[in-house]
């Protein structure tokens, strides 16, 4: 069809969308398997970026081409590619749809004009649509729902909007209704152009009369649809009242400026698979989405001579380091000197264009591109890079907060300072992962969304860095303390020629309350244990404390020095430390020691038809429901409080994410500790000596 298959004399909503503008950035963000991975190849290959559309199932998409991709058949990084159509510019940025990577594409919609939310056409997908949309909702991002899989879909569209519209608190506006044959979806009715569309495999629809049988529900669903335009404007809900039909220009309009205000979400049909309904979206999307001057005044960047965002860093084998950036204000040239969030000037090293996993060098880039840049080594992702002195950093979102660790092991020693650097370069390419030393366990853990997220990140340790890690079991740091009181001496008296060693010390040992922590004090009188020998024995005794009697850090006990005696010329500092060591060693057992767990305050944040499920999961893992109530903003979630020990929280989110179709997640906080007796007490001790030998 041509340049436009408007009626002639209809006004190109959005009067600065000329040919020649900026390049418009839009992502593609949905549930898991909604197929945006196949809508990037089918716009790719409609748009004439690709000689024809590839296949996830056969690997051979231009998105989702990492070696971790395509062995798992699903997105664990965004892919950005760039197209022209109709003498227009696009980057498209195809985003994870799984939770687990879904911070990828928070990052990118940063900088995104638009957001096409592809889902297929089934009310399960509601809790995972809602996350998506409020996120859109939230940010203020212009957004429009592409339900996929319109061939294979068997219930009428006037049932499937109404049940998606809980998952949007825009109103969704439904642009198009299918064309049903023998029970099958096999073209469409565009309600805005009031014309028929008949479905043609990996080509352009076909423009056909609208069926005097669909005259009547195309009649519906287009007042409908202009019921809804009018709740906006003024001028159409007269018209409308006084059964005036309005005038093609006045409904593209109000799409265009109801779409970029975020006060509607449109509704578009198609089939990625088989190319179907994608000239239409893509038609939609040159007319409709915002240019990149909406996007900086939204992100208050506007004034700023030169600016650019950074949403994702990658590491490449023959490139080396990898910004990619989104220019806001302003242009950016091959070797222009740059600053970052730390101010550190630095040369752009390198300037690209991308298309999935390959680049391009270009000169420069303008306002509204994307591009890698190279070896901006002090810019990191959330960065807003600049050529002049200062410009206020965009605020980007939060990484989200872990849910499941794992602790690393080396099966090479050597490799100690090999994985510490690739650590950190891993971390710079998602900053949703998250490497923690426990003090208490000593081991390194690395925390992320979920399984895949951290089995991916131990395969990419592997591939990209060459260090060969082992995931291990993480550890519970448990404590223990006591429950009963005691009175011991401690002696340390050592003579091998020259000046010995003697240090001598009371201890009177006895427990705290639950949280009170460790607490040393002396009542020594007439100097029988010197003073400047006191503090030495504190030191023995937390040294002692470190490890108690159970092989724990022992925790809430009072210790006072009652008495000792000391010698003139062979006490010590060094003595009276082993002194103290040695009477909380013979002390501590005899003071009934107990085990000690850490127990989380945890809430969980899950669809309110799970909340049963998820009251029933928390007395399985011994955990203490607290209470539960709606969750703010969330319509149609709960949040339940609990406490759960700690050692029953490791695969939580495993379980939580299967009784909730994916969405139910959850935060920890530590709580307090509780006594674990019997037979679990056992099993920890045992495990423990184990690990030890």
């Amino acid at each position: 069809m041509g340049q436009s298959d408007r009626p002639r004399g209809t006004p190109d909503a959005g009067s600065g969308h000329a040919s020649g503008r900026s390049t418009r950035c839009i992502a593609l963000i949905g549930p898991f398997l909604s197929g945006k991975t196949s809508l990037l190849e089918a716009i790719l290959a409609r748009a004439g970026g690709i000689v024809r559309a590839g296949s996830v199932a056969d690997r051979s998409s231009v998105g989702d081409a990492s070696p971790e991709a395509r062995a798992h058949g699903m997105s664990v990084q965004l892919n950005v590619a760039d197209v022209e159509f109709l003498d227009d510019a696009f980057t498209f940025i195809d985003c994870p749809g799984s939770i687990e990577f879904q911070h990828e594409g928070a990052e990118a919609l940063t900088v995104c004009d638009a957001a096409v939310v592809v889902s297929e056409p089934d009310a399960k997908r509601v809790p995972a649509l809602q996350v998506i949309l409020k996120q859109l909702e939230d940010r203020g991002i212009p957004h429009l729902l592409f339900l996929n899989k319109i061939d294979a879909c068997e219930t009428p569209i006037r049932e499937i909007v109404p049940a998606l519209q809980p998952a949007s608190t825009k109103p969704l506006v439904l642009r198009q209704i299918p064309i049903w044959e023998n029970g099958q979806a096999t073209g469409f009715i565009d309600l805005a152009l009031e014309r028929g569309f008949l479905f043609r495999k990996n080509a352009p629809s076909e423009m056909v009369e609208i069926k005097a049988s669909d005259l009547e529900r195309e009649k519906q669903a287009r007042f409908h649809m202009l019921e809804q335009l009018a709740d906006y404007d003024d001028a159409l809900m007269e018209q409308l009242l006084s059964d005036l039909a309005p005038e093609n220009g006045t409904v593209f309009a109000d799409l265009s400026r109801e779409f970029e205000d975020g006060l509607i979400c449109p509704v578009l049909l198609g089939s990625a698979q088989n190319g179907n309904g994608i000239l239409r979206l893509l038609k939609a999307l040159r007319h409709e989405v915002p240019c990149v001057d909406a996007t900086a005044r939204r992100l208050k960047i506007e004034n700023a001579k030169s600016s650019a965002y950074v949403f994702k860093t990658l590491y490449t084998g023959h490139g080396g380091k990898l910004s990619i950036a989104r220019v806001l204000t302003g242009d950016l040239a091959d070797g222009a000197t740059v600053s970052g969030g730390e101010a550190v000037e630095e040369r752009v090293a390198g300037l690209f264009s991308l298309k999935g996993e390959e680049t391009h060098k270009r000169a420069g880039a303008r306002a509204g591109d994307t591009v890698a840049l190279g070896r901006l080594d002090s810019v990191r992702t959330g960065d807003t890079i600049t050529t002049e002195k200062s410009v206020v950093q965009i605020a980007g979102p939060r990484p989200p907060t872990p849910v499941l660790a794992s602790g690393i092991g080396l099966k090479d020693r050597k490799d100690e300072v090999k994985l510490s650097s690739a650590m950190s370069k891993l971390i710079e390419e998602d900053p949703s992962l998250v490497i923690e030393h426990n003090k208490d366990t000593h081991q390194v853990l690395i925390k992320g969304q979920g399984e895949m997220h951290l089995r991916v990140a131990f395969e990419r340790l592997q591939r990209k860095y060459g260090v060969v890690v082992e995931r291990q079991k993480r550890q519970v740091p448990y404590k223990e303390t006591i429950r009963k009181s005691t009175e011991i001496r401690g002696r340390h008296k050592k003579q091998s020629g020259g000046h010995g060693q003697f240090g001598d010390v009371v201890l009177s040992i006895s427990p705290r309350p639950r949280g009170a922590g460790f607490a040393f004090s002396d009542t020594i009188t007439g100097g029988v244990v010197p003073k400047q020998f006191i503090p030495s024995v504190e030191i023995g005794v937390v040294d002692y404390m470190k490890h108690g009697p159970l092989g724990f850090p022992v925790v809430d006990i009072a210790v006072t020095l009652t008495d000792g005696s000391f010698h003139t010329v062979d006490s010590s500092d060094m003595a009276f430390r082993q002194a103290g060591r040695l009477a909380m060693s013979e002390g501590l057992p005899k003071c009934q020691p107990v085990l000690l767990e850490p127990v989380m305050a945890v809430e969980i944040s899950v669809p309110s038809e799970a909340t049963a499920r998820v009251n029933g999961m928390i007395p399985q893992r011994r955990g203490q429901i607290l209470g539960f109530d709606a969750r703010e903003g969330w319509p149609g979630w709960d949040v339940v409080s609990a406490h759960i020990p700690e050692a029953e929280i490791e695969d939580l989110i495993v379980e939580l994410r299967s009784a909730t179709s994916g969405v139910g997640t959850y935060t920890a906080t530590f709580d307090h500790l509780a006594e674990l007796t019997g037979r679990l007490a056992d099993q920890v001790l045992v495990s423990h000596g184990e690990a030890a030998e």
